[in-house]
């Protein structure tokens, strides 16, 4: 996730766009860039943030017209001939861009095989040098022929060095704002860009053209032009910057749909039934013969390290051993040449797991880090690196990261199962089409947010809750625990359902809500069993069940409704809804939720 700023009109193009790329940092602060236009294209970028890149600018600079972007890395570590924006090999456009070209690569071979030299690692220069080559004199038309070679997810903004007049930008499943002013347009990620400056605001739809002049604006689609309707915005700039949810935690919950297809991208070929990891395939003859898998992770981490495990061990019969990285350092475990230590962190900079991984290059260990920063220490010490793409993350509690990490160790699963040939080719494709669904799936309990909000309602007062799951959707209890902990100040436990009776039962009743992950999978029966034992004992149950399950009614309180779908994929989806709850629940109570007390977004001391 990157901030776009483009600027066209009356004022001072450089001021405009370091002024909106300020306000779009918390989509990505690791290198900014800005070309404007000046008897040709004039470009100034640099690792770090937007105030480097405004040291960096001379101060008697002036044009009309240019273009911006702050970056979180997908492709290329960041540094400044990695920022955006990017240039065609005749330095006559510019393009900046927020979203993943799938099929950079290819392109990018087959741009070079006709003369093109790229001179950053990143696939959105691909975009820069496909647009020179297409450009025959209409840009409209060039960005067209772009457009059907693009596989991915795109939003662009472009300025050509030779039209001082105008600026286009294109969507495609990322997100791309028009916004009108009087002798300006503006075009941007996002609302917060544009407040200072105007509030009428054209949302651009998936295949939408725009082209911007300082007096007007055209969107096409398909070569057609089509009419928008204008929306006046009435946030303030705090506001705008969490897309008018009232917390950060609340916009990346509901941002996992858009996550879960990025982390997708690229990495899943359905009709062939195949998972594609080009970061592993220079030693794919020993992840086929390997022999045992070590997790080190913390907190919520570790939660989808532990999901990890149950997939890694039925598809792949990977022996895996899921270890807190706080104690794995001073663990003998056995490390040795033949395991794989899959080191998990969202920030890649979690001190306790960057232990586990020093350990692990003691031992001659090959490491696999799973993280969400381009760059980041873990990066620089692994063997393999795979991105969960999450983009930034502002509240301190996981949610859309912990997502995009149950997605990328499911595909991991798949991987390895398939190089091991322990996967028939039907049960593969069965689950990556219902991975690649997962995204709709989510969408559906999102929608029915206001019926968690009534269900929170209930339990404001209370003091202690409980979290029960079996199997795969364990890890997802000890996970709701956690959130609930960290924002709503409960005292909140997950257990293993059939746990329960070895102690933890004398706890309950009436003062203890239940909630119960029920899907109907193997341990669908184990559960009911298990959810009579606390009716037994007076405890309110809320079960979280398949909506066309009318069994688990007869025992339950409360059923929050969740899509059908496989096994593997319900902790995805019971993640959302345990997300949400303890949201709902911590706002309720008027809790500080993007910044709870004690705690810190990346955990880097022991």
């Amino acid at each position: 996730m990157c901030g776009i700023a483009a600027y066209v009109g009356k004022r001072n193009a450089l001021k405009v766009l370091l002024s909106a790329l300020e306000r779009l940092e918390y989509r990505g602060y690791d290198s900014a860039g800005i070309s404007i236009i000046q008897g040709g294209i004039k470009t100034f970028k640099t690792k770090g943030s937007v105030e480097d890149l405004r040291e960096s600018i001379p101060q008697d600079i002036e044009s009309h017209i240019g273009i911006g972007h702050t970056r979180w890395a997908t492709h290329g570590v960041p540094s400044t001939r990695n920022a955006h924006p990017h240039l065609d090999c005749k330095g006559m456009l510019a393009v900046v861009h927020n979203g993943i070209i799938e099929n950079y690569a290819s392109l990018k071979e087959e741009l070079e095989k006709k003369g093109h030299v790229f001179v950053s690692d990143t696939d959105t220069e691909v975009v820069a040098h496909l647009l020179e080559e297409k450009f025959k004199g209409d840009m409209l038309e060039a960005i067209q022929e772009a457009m059907d070679s693009l596989e991915g997810s795109y939003a662009l903004a472009i300025i050509d060095g030779r039209d001082e007049e105008r600026i286009y930008g294109v969507r495609m499943y990322s997100p791309l704002i028009l916004a009108i002013g009087e002798g300006e347009n503006f075009l941007a990620s996002d609302i917060p860009a544009i407040l200072p400056y105007t509030n009428k605001v054209i949302y651009l739809d998936d295949g939408d053209i725009v082209c911007i002049s300082k007096d007007s604006y055209t969107v096409m689609r398909d070569g057609k032009r089509v009419e928008k309707e204008v929306h006046l915005i009435d946030w303030d700039v705090k506001r705008a910057e969490k897309a008018g949810y009232k917390h950060f935690m609340l916009k990346e919950i509901h941002e996992q749909p858009r996550v879960i297809r990025d982390t997708l991208a690229g990495r899943l070929d359905l009709m062939e039934g195949k998972v594609i990891f080009p970061e592993l395939e220079k030693d794919e003859r020993f992840l086929s013969i390997l022999k045992r898998i070590v997790i080190p992770a913390c907190g919520t981490s570790l939660h989808a390290g532990t999901v990890a495990k149950h997939l890694l061990e039925r598809y792949a019969g990977t022996p895996t051993e899921v270890v807190q990285a706080s104690e794995f350092r001073y663990s003998d475990i056995p490390l040795d040449r033949e395991t794989l230590l899959i080191a998990i962190s969202q920030s890649g900079e979690t001190a306790d797991t960057l232990a586990a991984v020093r350990k692990a290059k003691k031992h001659g260990t090959p490491i696999l880090a799973i993280t969400n920063v381009v760059g980041s220490s873990i990066t620089r010490s692994a063997d393999y690196v795979l991105y969960t793409r999450a983009g930034p993350e502002i509240g301190v509690a996981a949610t859309k990261t912990f997502t995009a990490q149950l997605v990328l160790t499911t595909l991991l699963a798949l991987y390895l199962a398939s190089l091991k040939k322990r996967i028939p080719l039907d049960t593969l494709k069965e689950v990556a089409l219902s991975l690649a669904d997962s995204p709709s799936l989510v969408a559906q309990i999102l929608e029915k947010e206001g019926e968690i909000r009534k269900l929170a309602e209930k339990y404001v007062g209370v003091r202690d809750f409980f979290f029960l799951g079996r199997g795969i959707n364990y890890p997802i209890a000890l996970e709701g625990a956690l959130k609930m902990k960290e924002i709503s100040y409960i005292h909140a436990e997950g257990f293993p359902a059939g746990e329960l009776k070895h102690g933890p039962l004398a706890l309950l009743g009436r003062r203890v809500p239940v909630l119960a992950l029920v899907p109907r999978d193997r341990v669908y029966e184990k559960m009911l069993s298990n959810i009579k034992e606390v009716k037994a004992r007076d405890s309110e149950v809320i079960a979280v069940a398949f909506k066309d399950d009318l069994e688990v009614e007869k025992y339950v309180d409360r059923v929050i409704r969740i899509p059908p779908t496989l096994e593997e994929i319900t902790p995805i989806l019971n993640g959302v809804v345990v997300q949400l709850l303890a949201y709902h629940i911590a706002d309720l109570r008027q809790c500080e939720i993007d910044k709870p007390r004690h705690l810190a977004k990346s955990v880097t001391v022991e």
